[in-house]
């Protein structure tokens, strides 16, 4: 009999043969599964995770990356070698990795419970009582040597280990200029302590003693790791977008086999399992609902949040909420290929690229650390020359405090952290940008190209009117035109199908049926010849008329499609069907118009259909009887022009017009020939979408500008104060204890800002 294996031998977790996806049996071994994905790793590789000498393997390590360089990618934590900023995993998952911020506070904790008793040795005063006359001098200064000591060569171990790092791979950086200036202070302190002798009368304070900066290196190291904590738990939050959609997936679904319910891991539905959906639960998958009928909350893909009504037939989210009924779905999309999982991906690859304007960041932060080096150096030197008795001591500490107030990290911030923010505030509002440049791009469009079909309309026509000629009435032309449509999927069948059931008029029994391409169909009804199709085919026919042209032409510059129906080729009636305009759409054109944009519309539509929808949203410009590559030869015309085009589609035909523009935005109703073509994607597919990401694009580059300037004027300010150029004027020098904490709070105050983004109106 075989033993059971506890372990799965994928993964490395721990499985029951209740919980498990599946099993297989090796060497006297069952082996349980904990989840499907492992189950279809082990089928594809056996051999490599089943040895009998061996334990099962390790799970593999997940990817981490740096925010500000996404280029560099490790398996694990660890801190970046060009920035020497913590690394994050590159997928974000609902449980946080905490490891960073748990080593930076436990060391902060025993740093700040060193370092208070150390001040209160050094600046007695502060805390209402003199040292000086009780305690000799030298114990003072080893006091301060075992209080700091820890705290610098400790608590500061992870700076030095980066600023080194920085010096091997070149990239001097924040780590560099701290580790340099706590490594000063400390290493003076040590020597004033231990041979005090050695300095001469230019170090020498009016009593004959060198002064310690036991303090300042402690204080340093105290406040950046408090500075360290703080970025650490603010950069947290700019993945909460992401968590928060991960968190709307439910960890079961309610699987329906041979009339039996069960509840099962999410991970192990497989398309084409049916499942129930109860009232309050999330959707579990993509899918479509086989039977019952609900609303359905999608306020999480749209950003609107009124209730969708379901019914069989209609397709649903995973991730979306049931509201009112119960009903059964079969799932379509599972796993990596949901809308939501789709989405995370999509978010996560946006918050890891690059917009343009970051190269000027980049540009400024590569000579920067070597500039303040420089400056530090001068501020030394100049000290030394000109500054008052103890010139030399004077020239160590502000040269350090020159080193410590300068912030490279907040320059480099400025521009990830918002583009982080900014995509996930735009997941949760339904506009899904697929990189910074797209969001970048987007604020500067002056021209926005739209289809009709789908963009500017529902993109589902539906039957508009009737018009009966002669002895005919409307109940006999709609059920002779839909039995002759009965069975096609085109899109005008579809709407004259719908219509029949509207209102509730049987199809008319259809023989000999023939479909002429390009032209319409016919057929035999009670031994009468019928013909359902555009004019070419009633000319054809000998049964066209002035009177059924003139309400083809009414109902063409009403924005409808007309087709005539023939019986015994004399024409019974012309059907009118529209494409109904957007109930948006009006809206969001008068909202872009006031937002500086010109509209463009192009459509393969006739002439007469495409005027009445334009004038009637008021389109600056209409194009119609546009072909495929029409539409990209139009964006070359305006591009050639100098206007910044946006283009909006939703068909396979957009997708090459999508691709030549600067921005292309795909509608989420559309396919995914347009949306892999786009650069935006609006799950919602109308174009108030277009609307927010347009707020959103303005928002976030504001924010980033706001960002850069914040960084640019803090160094700007800070390090000359730090040098002490105001000392001539108003004797005023800055500590390096307050430079650390202006430092360590300046990279905060930038992600800080950034996060506003998460509240921001669209």
């Amino acid at each position: 009999m075989s033993q059971i294996a506890h372990i799965d031998p994928v993964c490395g977790m721990e499985v029951t043969p209740e919980e498990a996806a599946g099993s297989f049996d090796y060497n006297d071994l069952t082996y349980y599964f904990c989840g499907t994905s492992c189950l279809d790793r082990f089928k594809a590789n056996p051999p490599k995770y089943l040895e009998p000498s061996e334990e099962a393997p390790a799970p593999i390590g997940a990817e981490y990356t740096c925010p500000m360089h996404p280029e560099i990618r490790q398996i694990g934590p660890g801190s970046c070698p060009i920035c020497g900023m913590a690394l994050e995993p590159l997928d974000v998952t609902l449980e946080d990795d905490n490891s960073e911020l748990h080593d930076m506070s436990r060391r902060l904790w025993v740093c700040a419970v060193l370092t208070i008793p150390l001040l209160l040795v050094v600046m007695p005063h502060l805390f209402g009582f003199d040292l000086s006359h009780r305690v000799p001098h030298g114990t003072l200064a080893w006091s301060q040597f075992a209080l700091a000591t820890p705290v610098v060569l400790w608590g500061g171990l992870p700076f030095f280990q980066r600023g080194w790092a920085s010096l091997v791979h070149r990239s001097p950086n924040m780590f560099t200029l701290i580790a340099m200036g706590t490594g000063v202070a400390w290493l003076y302190s040590v020597v004033g302590t231990v041979s005090p002798q050695i300095f001469p009368n230019t170090f020498r304070n009016p009593m004959g003693g060198v002064d310690l900066y036991f303090e300042a290196a402690a204080v340093i190291t105290t406040l950046v790791l408090l500075g360290q904590v703080l970025e650490l738990r603010a950069r947290s939050a700019t993945s909460s977008a992401i968590r928060a959609l991960l968190n709307l997936a439910p960890k079961q679904a309610r699987i329906v086999r041979e009339g039996v319910e069960a509840d099962i891991p999410l991970d192990q539905v497989v398309v084409g399992d049916i499942l129930r959906v109860r009232p309050g639960e999330n959707i579990p998958v993509d899918g479509v609902v086989t039977e019952g009928q609900s609303s359905v909350d999608e306020s999480m893909i749209s950003g609107e949040p009124m209730p969708v009504a379901k019914r069989e037939g209609a397709k649903v989210t995973g991730a979306t909420v049931n509201q009112a009924g119960s009903f059964l779905m079969r799932a379509e999309r599972v796993g990596n290929e949901t809308l939501l999982a789709q989405i995370v991906k999509m978010v996560s690859e946006a918050q890891r690229s690059r917009a343009p304007i970051q190269k000027v960041a980049d540009t400024v932060a590569s000579y920067f650390v070597p500039a303040v080096v420089a400056v530090a150096v001068l501020t030394f030197i100049a000290w030394a020359i000109w500054g008052p008795p103890p010139a030399m001591a004077y020239a160590v500490i502000n040269s350090v405090a020159v080193l410590i107030i300068a912030c490279p990290c907040a320059l480099g911030l400025a521009t990830p952290m918002s583009i982080m923010v900014g995509t996930g505030r735009g997941a949760q509002a339904g506009v899904l940008i697929k990189s910074a440049e797209a969001l970048e791009g987007f604020e500067k469009i002056d021209t926005l190209v739209v289809d009709k079909t789908g963009t500017l309309t529902e993109g589902r026509p539906k039957l508009a009117g009737i018009q009966a000629i002669g002895s005919h009435d409307e109940a006999e032309v709609l059920a002779v035109a839909g039995g002759l449509e009965l069975g096609s999927e085109h899109p005008l069948a579809v709407a004259i199908i719908e219509g029949l059931h509207d209102r509730s008029i049987a199809p008319a029994t259809i023989s000999e049926f023939v479909a002429i391409a390009g032209k319409g169909v016919q057929g035999q009804v009670e031994n009468r010849r019928a013909s359902l199709g555009n004019m070419t085919l009633m000319e054809e026919i000998g049964a066209a008329s002035e009177a059924a042209a003139s309400i083809a032409n009414t109902m063409r510059s009403e924005g409808q499609t007309a087709i005539f129906l023939a019986i015994d080729d004399a024409i019974a009636g012309v059907i009118g069907v529209a494409d109904q305009i957007r109930s948006t759409s009006a809206e969001a054109i008068r909202l872009l118009h006031h937002d500086g944009i010109r509209v463009v519309m192009l459509t393969g539509d006739n002439r007469i259909t495409a005027s009445a929808v334009g004038t009637k949203l008021g389109i600056d410009e209409i194009h119609a009887d546009v072909l495929p590559e029409g539409k990209i030869d139009l964006i070359k015309q305006l591009q050639a022009t100098g206007r910044i085009v946006a283009m909006a589609g939703d068909g396979i035909n957009d997708a090459p017009a999508l691709a030549q523009a600067h921005v292309g935005v795909a509608m989420g109703s559309g396919t995914d020939v347009a949306m892999e073509s786009a650069s935006i994607t609006l799950l919602r597919g109308d174009l108030m979408g277009l609307v927010r990401a347009r707020r959103l694009s303005r928002a976030t580059m504001a924010n980033i500008r706001q960002n850069l300037f914040f960084a640019f004027v803090y160094n700007v300010a800070g390090v000359p104060i730090a040098a002490g150029v105001l000392y001539p004027f108003t004797g005023l020098l800055l500590s390096p204890m307050v430079a650390a904490l202006a430092m360590s709070l300046s990279s905060v105050s930038v992600i800080a800002s950034s996060l506003r983004l998460r509240s921001v109106p669209l």
